[in-house]
């Protein structure tokens, strides 16, 4: 069985970049990172560390859950944790778009780096491995950084990023057909795929999306 990372090496994964798992410590704590599989260090200059799969299970392996999870049985975004997170919708802290621009653009340019690091092709057009297994994470993301507004508490006036039971697939709700619209622009503009959608049993409207493979 393999040991655990040590404190000082947990305290390395949980401070990595939340979006991109970009790693800063010790030459030494990094090493053993790698060493264990939980880290690798970038070819191409300035070689800097990334989180592994391995290493992203690790640091999501937390008690409290990050910010953007959604609850499996009520469909609602949980209470923000102090990391950045994407906004999911229906949060209960009032949105401050302002407020957010710098750590949202930030996020996202982080995002298609990490694209263009881990795509075999390199392409930062194509989503990647880490979209993959955060969709709602990744999807409100998109649709955040490209200026579309999230739902309040309310579950009005904004998208609301769900999981759905499809694989690689969230559901994107909107307030009306011009905001699902947006939304669906904003997720291609991503490189998603979305089709538009009604639930039998509601009549909602609702958006598809999955991330593009080609």
């Amino acid at each position: 069985m393999t040991r655990p990372p040590t404190a000082a090496q947990r305290r390395v994964i949980d401070a990595a970049d939340p979006v991109t798992g970009r790693l800063r410590g010790t030459p030494a704590q990094l090493a053993a990172l790698v060493t264990r599989g939980l880290a690798f260090r970038h070819p191409r200059p300035p070689h800097d560390h990334f989180l592994t799969p391995a290493g992203h299970r690790i640091r999501e392996a937390e008690p409290e859950p990050e910010g953007t999870a959604v609850t499996a049985v009520t469909g609602e975004a949980p209470a923000p944790t102090g990391v950045f997170a994407a906004r999911v919708g229906g949060e209960e802290e009032p949105y401050e778009a302002s407020s957010r621009r710098r750590e949202v653009h930030s996020a996202w340019q982080g995002l298609v780096e990490l694209r263009r690091m881990t795509n075999p092709d390199g392409s930062a057009e194509r989503p990647c491995g880490w979209e993959r297994t955060h969709l709602v994470r990744a999807a409100a993301l998109a649709l955040e950084a490209a200026g579309c507004r999230p739902a309040g508490p309310g579950g009005d006036e904004g998208y609301r990023v769900r999981a759905t039971a499809q694989p690689e697939a969230v559901a994107v709700y909107g307030p009306d057909a011009e905001a699902l619209r947006a939304c669906a622009a904003a997720l291609e503009r991503a490189g998603w795929q979305a089709g538009e959608y009604t639930e039998p049993r509601t009549r909602a409207r609702y958006l598809l999306a999955s991330p593009r493979r080609v």
